[in-house]
């Protein structure tokens, strides 16, 4: 089985260095009036390329910007929509991290790019293939809420303005799906973790991501679920109209055995715990990818961190990056 290293999607922006503390100095000094929106966004430049080269280091053949621009998954991307105010905090599912709730209040519309302008600024910046992270259409919508107005029949909530939701969100990110192809996107990862958490909702997923399918072009597009168990979910998640299939072993015990089913979508493999800073061992994950390859019958995988490593100090998510080729290397050798 050939193995493909890559990164999930965020990577820390704040380490213990002083060159690795430029972000959170450079906001805390905005919020005061010492520095400009400009030196924000050289200070976030800077630290993407930072993420960029230590991902480069550590041997991995996918990278991505870290979303080092990204406040949390959620308002990033809604709230460069138009529609939608940005509320409070709740927390990001059964992390220790916030987002802000986006409060959907008109029409959902997308007036700007979301992540094309992250996206290229990393694709030239680095020596590896860049790819691109979203957050999903049915998780945003999930994790918003709908305030009442006259465009949304002067009331919120309930089925009918949840799909207003998903609908709106879906057509936003279609076009931000299509954009990132014609800006020469080959990976663009599409992040929903709410799946794992609702699966009774899986048809409205299976239509939204129909829906971005339909505009990748020629790139390919990941479905990544994580923080929930998947493995109930595996046999359908196979008929999704997506190329790769990203999931989270840590919240999957049964998943090994759900394999054996084998499938015709390529799977990106979350052994590693992106939220742990215990090391796993690289002789009990490379037997783990032995069953699965010999079992799934996998021609090609790629081999990621369970999640984003946003969750982790900065030396320790070095350290994961850094197990995944060792742990490639101990795979391979074991088929010599």
């Amino acid at each position: 089985m050939h193995l493909t290293l890559a990164n999930h999607g965020s990577y820390p922006r704040i380490g213990d260095s002083a060159e690795e503390q430029l972000l959170r100095r450079t906001i805390a000094q905005r919020e005061k009036g010492e520095k400009t929106d400009e030196d924000l966004r050289a200070a976030e430049d800077h630290m993407t390329e930072l993420a960029l080269r230590e991902q480069i280091d550590a041997g991995l053949d996918v990278v991505t910007d870290g979303l080092i621009r990204w406040y949390d998954p959620v308002s990033h991307l809604a709230g460069k929509l138009a529609g939608i105010r940005i509320a409070g905090l709740l927390r990001f599912f059964d992390t220790n991290f916030y987002f802000r709730q986006p409060a959907v209040h008109s029409r959902i519309e997308r007036k700007q790019s979301l992540v094309v302008d992250e996206f290229l600024f990393a694709k030239r910046k680095s020596s590896r293939p860049v790819k691109a992270v979203l957050t999903g259409p049915y998780t945003l919508a999930r994790l918003s809420m709908e305030e009442a107005s006259p465009t949304n029949g002067g009331s919120g909530g309930g089925a009918s303005g949840f799909n207003r939701l998903l609908d709106g969100y879906t057509a936003a990110l279609v076009e931000e799906v299509a954009a990132l192809a014609q800006a020469g996107a080959t990976l663009v990862q599409v992040d929903e973790p709410a799946l794992a958490r609702h699966p009774e909702d899986f048809p409205q997923v299976e239509r939204s991501l129909a829906a971005l399918a339909a505009r990748k072009g020629q790139a390919e597009l990941i479905l990544a679920l994580y923080f929930g168990d998947a493995a109930p979910l595996y046999e359908k998640l196979q008929t999704l109209p997506v190329d790769v299939l990203s999931l989270d072993f840590t919240y999957s015990p049964g998943l090994l055995d759900r394999l054996r089913s084998g499938g015709p979508k390529k799977l990106a493999l979350g052994l590693v715990d992106g939220r742990n800073t215990r090391l796993e061992d690289a002789s009990v994950v490379a037997k783990q990818l032995e069953r699965i390859a010999q079992g799934a019958g996998l021609d090609r995988a790629d081999l990621t961190p369970s999640c984003g490593l946003e969750y982790l100090p900065r030396d320790r998510a070095q350290l994961k990056l850094k197990l995944l080729a060792t742990i490639r290397k101990t795979f391979l050798g074991s088929h010599r």
